[in-house]
């Protein structure tokens, strides 16, 4: 629906130049945003140990990953886990494509 005051902006936007509105959407679009957590070291060895046993035992994980703006999800079969990139590598199953993940972005990992 929207933020109360949308109505009234809204009405003038006809009269607004474009990189106004432009604006406007951009402002409420980081009103929305999530900002990525901090993860203590107990979080961190629990993805850590999930993504090995994926991995290990040739499980499907799902990732729960912050994109920039909010979390993403993706299930995938690990393929490696490299630390010198920092990536998780594997094929995301939903598509089939091989894909990859950087370790900072990710926030919560589980198997399926």
């Amino acid at each position: 629906m929207g933020k109360p005051n949308d109505r009234g902006t809204i009405k003038w936007t006809s009269l607004m130049l474009p990189e106004h509105v432009e604006a406007i959407q951009e402002l409420w679009k980081e009103d929305k945003k999530i900002e990525k957590p901090i993860l203590d070291e107990q979080k961190l060895e629990e993805i850590g140990q999930v993504l090995q046993l994926a991995m290990k035992d040739d499980l499907t994980v799902e990732l729960q990953h912050h994109n920039g703006f909010d979390f993403s999800y993706t299930k995938m079969k690990i393929t490696s886990i490299d630390t010198q990139t920092k990536r998780v590598r594997g094929i995301d199953q939903s598509d089939k494509l091989r894909t990859y993940i950087d370790f900072a972005e990710i926030t919560d990992a589980r198997i399926l």
